[in-house]
Order: C-alpha cells, then sequence, then structure tokens
C-alpha cells in the first residue's frame, strides 16, 4: 500500500504498524471509543513517533483510506501477484480491480467498513467511484439526469460491495451481479 519510494523502509515499517493496531482496535470497539494510547500500546511505538506520522486519530483514518483507494483506483495498473488489468481499461475491468484491493487490504477495508468510522471510507469511495463513472458513463438512459444517474449506480456499486464484505464471491462474480442489474452501463 504504501510506497517505499516514497518512505524509508523504518518509516513503511511503522505505518504498517499503526496500521495494524488500528484495525484490531477497530475489530474490537468503537472509532470513537479507541484512543490514540490504544493505539500506541498496540503497535508498540512511541507518541511522538505517532505524531510524526499522523496529526490525529481521525488523521489516520483519513490517511489509511487515502491509502487503500490510491493503489485500487489508479489509473495506471500493472500486473499483479492475484490479478491482471493492465490491458483493460473499460468500466466493468477497473471495477473489477477495485473489487481486488478492497478484498485483498490486510482486512482493513473490511474492518473500516464494518466500523463507526465506515462513514469516512465510504465518502473516500463514493469519491473516487464518482470519478470513474463520470469518466466512463456517456450517456444515461432516457429523460435522466446525468448526475442522478451517476449517483444511482455508484450507491448500487457501493451496496453491492456492502453486501459481498459477508459473502464468498470472487471480484469478477460480484460484478456479473451487479452488470446484470446495471446491463446498459457494463
Amino acid at each position: 500500500m504504501i510506497s517505499n519510494t516514497d518512505m524509508d523502509r523504518r518509516q513503511v515499517k511503522t505505518r504498517q504498524a499503526v496500521y495494524k493496531a488500528f484495525v484490531e482496535l477497530l475489530n474490537e470497539k468503537s472509532f470513537y471509543s479507541i484512543t490514540i494510547q490504544d493505539i500506541l500500546d498496540r503497535a508498540d511505538i512511541g507518541r511522538s513517533t505517532f505524531y510524526a506520522h499522523f496529526k490525529t486519530k481521525n488523521d489516520l483514518l483519513d490517511v489509511l483510506c487515502g491509502e487503500i483507494f490510491d493503489h485500487a483506483f489508479s489509473s495506471h495498473t500493472d500486473h499483479e501477484e492475484t490479478h491482471d488489468f493492465s490491458k483493460h481499461h473499460d468500466l466493468r475491468s477497473e471495477l473489477t480491480h477495485v473489487l481486488y484491493h478492497i478484498k485483498s487490504s490486510d482486512g482493513y477495508a473490511l474492518s473500516i467498513m464494518s466500523s463507526d468510522g465506515a462513514e469516512v471510507f465510504m465518502r473516500y469511495f463514493r469519491e473516487r467511484l464518482t470519478k470513474i463513472f463520470e469518466d466512463e458513463v456517456k450517456e444515461p438512459p432516457q429523460s435522466v439526469p446525468r448526475d442522478y444517474y451517476i449517483n444511482y449506480l455508484v450507491g448500487g456499486f457501493i451496496d453491492t460491495v456492502r453486501w459481498w464484505m459477508s459473502n464468498t464471491q470472487t471480484p469478477e462474480e460480484v460484478m456479473g451481479l451487479y452488470s446484470r442489474m446495471y446491463m446498459s452501463v457494463l
């Protein structure tokens, strides 16, 4: 998730420890009841180290969500170990790629989506999805305002992902279900 070119290995290791601690805590209690001290204790780091990376607990959640989505929504896709969308640039492939990264985000996405911090995750998710749909969807069905149609498609995809998080389908199977519901787009 974190680019090694942007941070040295020690910084990457520290961030990963903080993310892991934070997600473990999200699985145990509410976002609002987690304290910075809880995160420090779980990650086994000092207060100054935490504040060298994050301003607040909300900033931590914001940065983590940003990193989850930065790669998943990257316009440059390389061949990856679990999937290869480097040669596919259609809407269905882009959305399937996003599903792979949500499912494989070390459990971060699922934990955040299941917590009361989900609103931050969903804000990022909605913003990024809206951009994809705005770029890919050319014409809505007759007499439907374009912004309404985009909102409808994004909302449907978000609800599909929420449903998928408690099921076992592959990303391709989920896209098959979603595309059957939204045939005119995909």
